[in-house]
């Protein structure tokens, strides 16, 4: 029986292992840039006099803020809407904004979704039917050739070096006049509407040139020979019957909000209204957008850090004083390390908030970065783990009865220099993201920004919030919320957990979590 299964495993690979995706004959496309030709790009246009060249930026601190603009743009759209997400779930928030593409088409707007294939996730079919709409395109980035069943998850094993890389930046651009970028994906859990586990994250509402460089890293993407046309991947779905079907009945719920908490704008006019109000406290400053390069890298060039990760790099080496970091998952190499330990020598004090056991929602990326902690305690970095029942939750969760009942995670990256610049974007401090995977990142030059986001880390790593983590007089870990409580485990968690967080803990695979 045992050697069956072996020959049936092996003729499985076998099988895998010729899978080929198809050959690429997408044509080029490129973004709007005509933002003055639109209702949005006239209404940022009196904000633009007078600033030299600096963009205008607006961060989106809670979920519900992060949705509605969202939701906002999508109404005052035009011309285009370009999306760019690693994950774009089905749930009442995803669903509710896919609804509302389709309406954007249906009134002439060109619409492009890009979406990383990890999470696309047996949708073939309804992104199929979606793409058939004249002004819909949709395309997966680093596609599995096999698309479903045990074969797609076997391709790790067959072709591990490219499907191991993956986009996870998070863009959103609409008529060139206005974008969004940052931490958050498109789900319940991002935008303040799970029932259960809802994110501490952070994003970035953008006017002004930077949007430029956002519409470019859309189409470095979008262009690439990484990414193909849903039509390529599955031709048959494309031209099933009753995809027309599949399209109305979108139509007819488009305007359902049943399960959403704040009640986004459904015509133009009041989604130019409310993005109005926003607009006139946009914050004006210097900043750069840097994104990663599309291109799936070889084994070689994997061992060198992206763009992402040397522009990190580069303001770490700048700081004099103070560096403050909210990263959902935290894991330094031995390269990494050896900077930290580098800065603490010089006297930059270096804090750090990240997730606890109890509050991550990945077991396997905490055993990484519990198998790196004490290290980085030893380096000088001082380090804080967020409580899941943190009493922050009732500002930065949006969501009526929520706190008291849920869980908070954290999955906000972000990072404060000197109080003077900031950096906010996709890219965890690990080492996923500096190697592996693509990201977008955006660095401001504000110390009234920095200030701002320095605080609200700080706010987050006090007792009420976070665990801070040392070691004791025996140089054993020690969890601690102020003078008067600790922990000689991780708290708020049972054993089986703890169990299998330090099981993979032992395997000495940080760089792929």
């Amino acid at each position: 029986m045992c050697a069956r299964s072996i020959c049936i495993l092996v003729a499985i690979l076998f099988i895998q292992g010729c899978a080929q995706l198809p050959p690429q004959n997408a044509s080029s496309l490129y973004a709007f840039d005509r933002p003055k030709e639109a209702r949005l790009g006239r209404t940022v246009q009196p904000y633009l006099r007078n600033q030299s060249g600096d963009s205008g930026f607006y961060i989106q601190n809670t979920g519900r803020q992060a949705f509605l603009q969202r939701a906002a743009l999508i109404e005052a759209a035009e011309h285009s809407i370009d999306a760019q997400y690693y994950i774009w779930n089905s749930d009442v928030s995803g669903t509710y904004l896919a609804r509302r593409l389709l309406v954007a088409a249906d009134r002439g707007v060109r619409v492009r979704l890009l979406l990383d294939d990890i999470n696309v996730g047996g949708r073939d079919t309804i992104f199929a039917a979606l793409d058939q709409h004249p002004n819909i395109e949709i395309s997966i980035y680093n596609p599995f050739a096999v698309r479903s069943g045990i074969g797609k998850w076997l391709g790790f094993i067959t072709d591990f070096q490219r499907l191991n890389q993956r986009m996870h930046n998070k863009t959103f651009v609409v008529d060139g006049a206005l974008g969004i970028m940052g931490g958050r994906n498109i789900g319940d859990e991002y935008f303040d509407l799970h029932p259960q586990v809802n994110f501490r994250d952070r994003d970035v509402l953008i006017a002004g040139p930077i949007v430029a460089g956002l519409s470019a890293n859309f189409d470095a993407f979008w262009n690439s020979a990484s990414s193909y046309p849903i039509n390529q991947l599955e031709p048959d779905a494309a031209q099933g019957q009753g995809l027309n079907a599949q399209l109305d009945q979108i139509r007819l719920a488009a305007s359902d909000t049943t399960g959403l908490t704040g009640m986004p704008p459904q015509s133009a006019t009041a989604a130019l209204e409310y993005m109005a109000q926003t607009l006139s406290v946009l914050t004006w400053a210097e900043g750069e957008l840097v994104f990663d390069s599309p291109v799936v890298n070889s084994q070689a060039e994997t061992d060198r850090p992206q763009r992402s990760a040397r522009a990190l790099h580069q303001l770490v080496e700048q700081a004099d004083q103070e560096i403050l970091v909210e990263s959902a998952y935290l894991i330094l190499g031995d390269d990494q390390l050896d900077i930290l330990e580098q800065i603490r020598e010089r006297g930059v004090r270096v804090l750090a908030l990240t997730n606890s056991l109890a509050s991550n929602d990945l077991t396997t990326n905490h055993a990484g970065y519990a198998r790196r902690r004490g290290a980085m305690l030893d380096n000088g970095l001082e380090l804080y783990e967020l409580r899941p029942d943190a009493a922050g939750c009732a500002n930065w969760i949006e969501m009526p009865g929520f706190c008291g009942q849920g869980a908070v995670g954290l999955h906000a990256k972000s990072a404060v220099f000197d109080r003077k610049t900031l950096y906010i974007g996709s890219f965890n401090i690990n080492l996923r993201s500096i190697y592996l995977n693509s990201e977008t990142v955006l660095v401001i030059h504000s110390p009234q920004l920095a200030e701002q986001l320095a605080q609200d880390i700080e706010a987050a790593m006090v007792p009420e919030n976070s665990w801070r983590v040392t070691r004791d007089a025996d140089g054993q870990l020690l969890w601690s919320a102020g003078e008067e409580q600790s922990w000689t485990h991780e708290p708020a968690t049972g054993f089986w957990r703890r169990f299998k967080s330090g099981l993979f803990s032992l395997l000495p695979m940080e760089k792929y979590l």
